[in-house]
């Protein structure tokens, strides 16, 4: 099974070996409402940890989503250009933004687990 972390910016990042597939959190997906424009990082693009690597628009606001780790982007959902919704209706499924390849795997001991994230999401309320 999929280990699946998650930063205080509210993405989450499912690690598939040297992979990792990142997404908005369905708490930051709430707060921003419906979402009308996704932009996506480009294919190939180095990003490092805490980098803007993509861009999500609803309705009420504009939001960047950080990469949560160094890597190279090697894969983006184009289905969201299509139906940005997605992100609504499976924030943490078919609503995924992108995938980083890293190489530094110990960057992942800084991200949250399950039960840490909601503990930090439940302090915000």
């Amino acid at each position: 099974m999929a280990e699946i972390k998650y930063t205080e910016e509210h993405e989450w990042i499912v690690i598939e070996g040297d992979v990792a597939r990142i997404g908005i959190t369905d708490y930051a997906q709430e707060q921003l409402g419906d979402v009308v424009f996704v932009e996506l990082p480009q294919v190939g693009a180095a990003v490092s940890k805490g980098d803007e690597a993509s861009v999500v628009e609803s309705v009420k606001a504009a939001a960047e989503v950080y990469a949560p780790i160094d890597g190279e982007i090697v894969a983006v959902n184009e289905a969201l250009e299509d139906t940005p919704a997605l992100v609504n209706t499976e924030p943490e499924g078919g609503g995924w933004f992108f995938k980083i390849k890293f190489a530094d795997a110990a960057q992942l001991d800084g991200l949250l687990d399950s039960a840490a994230y909601q503990k930090f999401v439940d302090g915000l309320g």
